[in-house]
């Protein structure tokens, strides 16, 4: 069967011997082509071969991925698969299969109890790490070929985050092994049949605005459509080396549930700039645990004047009585409350990332704040209200959120109930002079 001729990046898309491949970066790299004809390559090749090929929305897989799928097919004489439209499945005189899915109802649990040779996540980066965890772990069956999940990707989406760490930056933890991923880049220039048939596409992704045009054209993961801190540049506010230093008014910002604890420490110098030099997040910790680990992350002798915490931890618990609050502060950590609206503190962090008067930026993170770094580039604008920040995927956000009750410490401090005067911090009245 002649299923055309791939470009080098296709091909080696096609020959990857990873049990994770990943294609793309920019628009225009020839991905659906890749998928559509590695999976019926596959199929042809090994009989009985259980495909699934996966994306976000019906409409998206009907128009970029089943009717090509079965024009190709049908070119074939005599024929070499059925296609079941109600099972939205193809199959083939050998007994491989290719079935198409889709999760835009959240109906993970449909392909859980299945079990695949070859999966494709088309477009990954809209889907969620843990969607993309559950649907490996259906990668299991009797047949003698080698498991694999094919995935193509571009810059943005609620995925951006963890496809962007497993397999542009390679940085694993846990029991992920590096030699089981690999990330084959491509752009327009590598897909010449698109530049041939249609020239005019490469000037439309250059007219394309700054930050899109980025990650469309060039496939640059530092930038996204979306991405809510645009400003955040690694180069300018990131440093090696950040260390409390003397005259500094040192504090902390925390984020606590059961799901996750994140807390910064950051110190302000005299001009106001915020210098973030240590974090943690650690899921699972009771307050009492959640208490100790924030000191003994805490060195003697560094003298914390606040810790910022939202006013959700002033709530009463029904099973004790008490509150959070009351529990840090039993366990040697005081909290001081701060506003937990959102708008007012995500565009107070907007500020500090602009400069100040002597040129430089007013937010500076310590290059080993790297779960900072990474979920501040990666949170994205909230589609219902755009001066907020998404709150998907939600593991992004805890260290940030830490980051801006400790940013709203620094503007005065109460909650939203405050009239003022009476929720004054105590750094209000060491750095202001009150």
């Amino acid at each position: 069967m002649d299923l055309g001729k791939p470009n080098p990046k296709q091909k080696a898309f096609f020959e990857a011997k990873e049990k994770y491949i990943a294609y793309g970066g920019a628009r225009g790299g020839g991905k659906s082509w890749a998928v559509r004809m590695k999976a019926i390559s596959g199929a042809l090749e090994y009989p009985g071969l259980r495909v699934l090929i996966v994306r976000r929305t019906y409409p998206e897989l009907e128009h970029s991925i089943i009717w090509p799928t079965l024009a190709t097919l049908k070119k074939e004489t005599p024929p070499v698969a059925v296609y079941r439209a109600m099972k939205r499945l193809v199959e083939f005189e050998n007994g491989s299969t290719i079935r198409f899915g889709h999760l835009a109802s959240g109906n993970l649990g449909e392909y859980l109890g299945q079990e695949y040779d070859w999966i494709f996540l088309d477009e990954a980066t809209q889907f969620t790490e843990r969607e993309f965890r559950m649907m490996a772990a259906t990668l299991r069956g009797t047949l003698k070929v080698p498991r694999r999940m094919y995935l193509t990707c571009n810059p943005g989406g609620v995925g951006h985050q963890w496809v962007k760490r497993l397999f542009v930056d390679r940085r694993y933890k846990g029991k992920e092994k590096g030699a089981e991923y690999r990330f084959i880049p491509a752009t327009v220039e590598d897909n010449k049949a698109l530049l041939e048939a249609a020239p005019e596409y490469l000037e439309t992704l250059e007219m394309l605005p700054e930050d899109i045009r980025r990650g469309h054209r060039y496939g640059d993961w530092g930038v996204f459509a979306g991405q809510y801190f645009s400003e955040f540049d690694l180069r300018r506010h990131v440093a090696k080396g950040v260390t409390p230093q003397p005259g500094w008014k040192l504090c902390r910002g925390i984020d606590y549930g059961l799901d996750m604890l994140a807390c910064v420490w950051f110190g302000v110098d005299d001009s106001g700039r915020m210098y973030v030099y240590r974090e943690v997040q650690e899921p699972g910790l009771v307050v009492s645990e959640a208490a100790k680990l924030i000191l003994a992350l805490t060195p003697p002798g560094e003298d914390i004047l606040a810790t910022a915490a939202p006013p959700d931890l002033w709530s009463t618990q029904k099973d004790s009585g008490r509150t959070m609050e009351a529990l840090f502060a039993q366990n040697g950590v005081p909290l001081t409350r701060v506003s937990s609206a959102r708008v007012a503190g995500w565009i107070g962090l907007k500020e500090r990332l602009r400069d100040l008067p002597d040129g430089t930026p007013g937010l500076v993170i310590d290059e080993s704040c790297r779960g900072l770094i990474e979920n501040l580039q990666a949170l994205r604008y909230s589609e219902r209200n755009p001066s907020d920040c998404d709150v998907k995927p939600h593991a992004i956000t805890h260290i940030c959120d830490a980051l801006r009750y400790g940013g709203q410490l620094l503007c005065g401090g109460g909650s939203e109930e405050s009239d003022g005067e009476a929720d004054r911090t105590e750094l209000d009245y060491i750095y202001y002079g009150m």
